[in-house]
């Protein structure tokens, strides 16, 4: 009998912006270094951003199809639309008094935020010759009421709103508009250091203090200027014309996103009402897109780039080591031919991957490279090596996934590079993402064929790479190699069946197969064997794998789940959830490794993987999951997911309430963080290898 899900999960909105909830706590946590703490709000404004863009924008979507459509926790799409403003306003306050405490802080390091009014006749000067030199050029300054038609607001980008007034006979006031040019100058400006203070001011009020040289000639009593900012729809709809090749089309529907409908409009709380109706009247905008009354700056994002004004507020400098199996050996691909090799990252250098595919890209005895591309760095080492690779004659195949979005301009640009380098270049399958991260490397010597691939948690992606959690693994077992080629020929062929036994994939097989693994952990429980489940991902909504859960925790299946963002599952609920407890780490590092542990009766079974328990994963995605079986890896992992656990520092309680309450500290118990103390973990299991 299937169990009912009614009042007995969370809906995704609610549970993502719980999620960025203790993202904000991160900003109030005093022991976060203080200009890190200011990042914390970039992060959970660029967070916000992309949810309003994508996730709200498809809830407006379904409550415009159909205002009875019912989602996960039992509420229409307006009801969740209504919930997920409320939390919003309620989130506002906190980051606003957040960024308050953060302003009185700095102020004790000598770090001061001025406006146009606070300045010193020097910096005046300052303001002047900067504005001058390197904004005014930029500038677009339009009058509403005199231009042709209104102009469009770009997604992304903060605008000033002005109020011109004048109290001349027959004028009437005016309103004007300027786009701050934040893409081309850096939002915050630092004035030059005097007697050991620093000062900062906002780009938005360099314009606002030179206004006057803007509009100075036609001599206005009073010009007044409020930042706004606008939100849109950033779902890409892609053109049905089969004359058209994917990569056409997904230009095109690049182009299209610029356009998307508004789903968010912030500005200034102290903005006249008269300008404010104007312009959302002139945007077609009402209170169903989401209205938002902020404070006097926007686009918070902008703080993840804040200048470095003092070492010591900061994180301590990231140290990245060498795994010892590839400092001891002189060949990349001869370290994994002896041992299978995992690399942590940001623990662990990325460049060990980059150095297997350059040594791939000039070894004789390799002939063929196979890859899949979810997300690159803009300047992409990973790149140059496969085109390298492609100029020494080597067969390069790369699957470029050009819907990673937010990330589809810079795969479509770089597809283009591989494509005139030699590369062979492939996009997938129609109606769904190619999200694994796989590479292969084909030896051939004397006719004998040996591969060497790499299956990870985590894009090839350099910056990344130094920021998220992640796992890589290296490995010359054969058998697993020859199932991640039989990945690629799915990709290629998805109309052939394959079978795979030491990877789990989606979208043909990985629901079932986990649902297979939860059922004998539940047969396992009921004949008193070992029963456990110890699960970490980013998010878990599936309502298949959820049911399933909930099944085995009735049957004494005891489920440690380490999740980072949404939760749809409600641990300790009666008589249903009692044996599941979930924890959540936010730190200096995005947690995005998935692992998987299941007990097997006593022969345990760890899998790594791309995927999380989503619908759009398992249905959707061509995702892999990885089997683990060298000892000292399992070992590794077994240590990190029980460090994590244990932590007492950054894990918060997932649970009904949402309050996001941190794991307690036992009493005598020692002060554990992972994410610093797994760099113990990693030396202890390196000296073993030694």
């Amino acid at each position: 009998m299937s169990i009912s899900l009614k009042n007995r999960t969370i809906n995704r909105e609610i549970s993502w912006l719980s999620f960025n909830s203790r993202v904000l706590q991160e900003a109030q946590d005093s022991n976060v270094p203080l200009l890190e703490r200011l990042r914390f709000l970039g992060i959970f404004s660029n967070n916000l951003d992309e949810f309003f863009r994508v996730r709200v924008a498809t809830m407006k979507r379904i409550e415009t199809v159909s205002k009875k459509k019912e989602l996960i926790g039992d509420k229409t799409a307006q009801e969740v639309l209504d919930d997920i403003h409320a939390e919003v306003i309620r989130q506002k306050e906190v980051f606003s008094e957040s960024y308050n405490q953060i302003l009185k802080e700095l102020e004790a390091h000598d770090i001061y935020f001025v406006n146009e009014t606070e300045l010193t006749e020097d910096q005046k000067v300052y303001a002047v010759e900067y504005y001058r030199e390197n904004v005014a050029p930029l500038l677009i300054p339009i009058m509403l009421k005199k231009a042709p038609e209104f102009p469009y607001l770009r997604d992304k980008s903060i605008y000033l709103g002005v109020k011109l007034i004048s109290k001349r006979i027959g004028f009437k006031k005016q309103y004007a508009l300027i786009e701050v040019p934040t893409e081309e100058r850096p939002r915050f400006i630092v004035f030059p250091e005097k007697e050991g203070k620093r000062y900062v001011m906002f780009i938005d009020d360099v314009i606002r203090f030179n206004l006057d040289k803007i509009f100075g000639l036609f001599e206005y009593e009073n010009i007044e200027a409020y930042t706004i900012k606008i939100t849109r729809d950033a779902e890409l709809d892609l053109d049905d014309d089969v004359s058209k090749g994917f990569y056409d089309r997904m230009k095109k529907s690049l182009k299209q996103r610029t356009t998307g409908q508004p789903v968010r409009f912030i500005y200034d709380q102290n903005m006249p009402k008269d300008i404010l109706r104007y312009l959302t009247k002139k945007l077609d905008i009402d209170e169903d897109d989401n209205i938002i009354a902020g404070g006097r700056y926007h686009n918070s994002k902008d703080f993840m780039k804040f200048p470095i004004l003092d070492p010591n507020l900061e994180w301590e400098k990231l140290v990245q080591t060498d795994h010892i199996l590839f400092s001891k050996s002189k060949s990349i691909l001869t370290a994994i031919e002896k041992n299978d090799i995992l690399l942590n990252y940001p623990y662990q250098h990325f460049r060990a991957f980059v150095l297997f595919l350059r040594e791939a890209a000039i070894h004789p005895d390799v002939k063929e490279i196979k890859i899949s591309l979810y997300r690159v760095a803009r300047q992409s080492r990973v790149i140059n090596a496969l085109i390298s690779a492609a100029k020494n004659g080597k067969q390069v195949t790369v699957m470029v996934e050009l819907r990673a979005r937010f990330d589809e301009s810079n795969n479509l640009d770089y597809s283009k590079k591989l494509q005139e380098a030699g590369v062979k270049v492939i996009f997938g399958i129609p109606d769904m993402k190619v999200h694994c991260k796989l590479a292969v490397v084909t030896k051939v010597i004397d006719g004998k064929i040996t591969y060497h691939a790499v299956i990870a948690t985590g894009n090839f992606h350099e910056y990344t790479a130094k920021v998220y959690s992640d796992m890589a693994l290296f490995t010359a077992n054969q058998e697993i190699c020859e199932e991640a080629l039989k990945v690629f020929s799915f990709i290629e062929k998805p109309y052939l069946n394959f079978r795979f036994k030491h990877l789990l994939v989606a979208p043909a097989a990985m629901r079932n197969q986990y649902i297979r693994k939860l059922n004998r952990e539940i047969k396992n429980s009921k004949e008193g064997k070992k029963a456990y489940v110890f699960l970490k991902m980013n998010s878990l909504v599936d309502e298949t794998l959820i049911r399933k859960l909930y099944q085995a925790s009735r049957s004494g299946v005891k489920i440690r789940l380490i999740v980072r963002g949404i939760c749809a599952l409600i641990p300790g609920i009666k008589n249903l959830s009692e044996n599941i407890q979930i924890h959540s780490i936010i730190d200096r590092f995005l947690e995005h490794a998935r692992v998987f542990i299941f007990a097997n009766g006593g022969d345990e079974e760890i899998y790594i993987s791309s995927a999380d328990w989503m619908e759009r994963n398992l249905d959707y995605r061509v995702e892999v999951s990885c089997a683990i079986y060298d000892e000292q890896i399992r070992s590794e992992i077994r240590d990190f997911m029980e460090l994590q656990w244990a932590d007492n520092t950054k894990a918060r309680l997932i649970d009904g309430s949402l309050e996001n309450n941190y794991v307690v500290q036992k009493p005598n118990a020692p002060k554990i963080r992972a994410q610093v103390d797994f760099y113990d973990v990693i030396e202890r299991h390196q000296k073993a290898l030694k």
